[in-house]
């Protein structure tokens, strides 16, 4: 099969964007034993396609901000993995000197602006970056992601209300994996369809549980040209399954089923996309070559960032608020 062009060099992109945020935390989980890397990890595999789908589908101008589960948001907007690396490994040649770890991933000159450890945190600061962009009139449009947790917060439902009444360029995506860190939805929620509740509002309310990225690309400019049109926020909600442990690199069957993890990693975000590129009339040997280029970058970082040199002590308090 031969398809369009532009269609091919999409998926080629998305496959390599996730195979990255993919080959990235396979690193993590070779080398985190070793205790290089001082920091709690709240690992990205299996949200892939969600990330991935709904970055790729937002202009260079936009900006987003996102949870303590940052790999994927960071590499999917940057492509660096070597800062990347550095940063896990506390050193001075990271996104932030080696101060923030794996929780508060940021790159504004890529257009995220930040990540938050406190669970629905980012909701009203996108709020204030939508409302931001709308009074200087920049066009930009600002999405943030959280997961189903922070719908138990009211600072979610404020910002809804706020962004609903102002009609902000704001896109609120609820990656939904059905758990808060081990606590179920039938367990925490009273209702049945948070879409329909959030429908209620004058706001643009979409879902989808697909686990192709180029569905969710789609699905997320359609979104987007939604909004700008009809001049409203909207909310995403994309189903999706963790596959590691809430924090930790290793898997966590002693809540959730191994047949439940079997079920779900035979729609694999990453190994879908391959699929789909082989199918598209990409040969084997090109994917390779895709996939090799990516391990030895990923490789090179870990070994650049394990060589660099800590931050000096004075550069403790740089870049920090705080008050005697």
């Amino acid at each position: 099969m031969v398809m369009d062009k532009n269609r091919l060099s999409l998926r080629t992109n998305l496959y390599k964007k996730m195979y990255l945020i993919r080959r990235a935390e396979q690193g993590i989980i070779n080398y985190y034993a070793t205790d290089a890397m001082k920091t709690p990890m709240h690992m990205s595999m299996g949200e892939e396609a969600a990330v991935v789908g709904v970055c790729t589908a937002l202009k260079k101008t936009d900006q987003v901000l996102g949870t303590y589960r940052s790999h994927a948001l960071y590499l999917a907007k940057t492509g660096d993995a070597k800062k990347f690396f550095a940063e896990m490994y506390g050193k001075a040649t990271g996104i932030a000197d080696g101060k923030v770890g794996s929780m508060h991933l940021s790159s504004p000159e890529h257009g995220h602006l930040v990540s938050s450890a406190i669970v629905a945190a980012a909701v009203p600061v996108a709020m204030g970056v939508a409302y931001a962009n709308q009074y200087q009139k920049t066009g930009a449009m600002t999405t943030v992601f959280f997961g189903d947790g922070a719908l138990e917060e009211g600072v979610f439902w404020e910002s809804l209300n706020f962004a609903s009444l102002k009609k902000l360029p704001l896109l609120f995506v609820c990656e939904d994996n059905g758990f808060a860190i081990q606590t179920d939805l039938a367990t925490r929620h009273g209702y049945a369809s948070i879409n329909k509740i959030v429908a209620q509002f004058d706001c643009l309310s979409f879902e989808s549980a697909s686990t192709d990225a180029e569905k969710i690309y789609d699905l997320t400019a359609k979104v987007m040209a939604e909004m700008r049109s009809k001049r409203k926020p909207a909310f995403l909600r994309l189903e999706y399954y963790r596959y590691l442990e809430h924090c930790g690199v290793k898997q966590d069957f002693y809540y959730r089923p191994k047949a439940e993890f079997d079920r779900w990693f035979r729609r694999d975000p990453v190994l879908l996309m391959r699929k789909k590129l082989l199918a598209s009339g990409m040969g084997e040997g090109r994917v390779k070559v895709i996939e090799k280029t990516i391990d030895a970058g990923v490789e090179g970082a870990i070994r650049a960032a394990e060589k660099a040199p800590f931050p000096a002590k004075e550069k403790l308090y740089a870049n920090v608020f705080y008050e005697e």
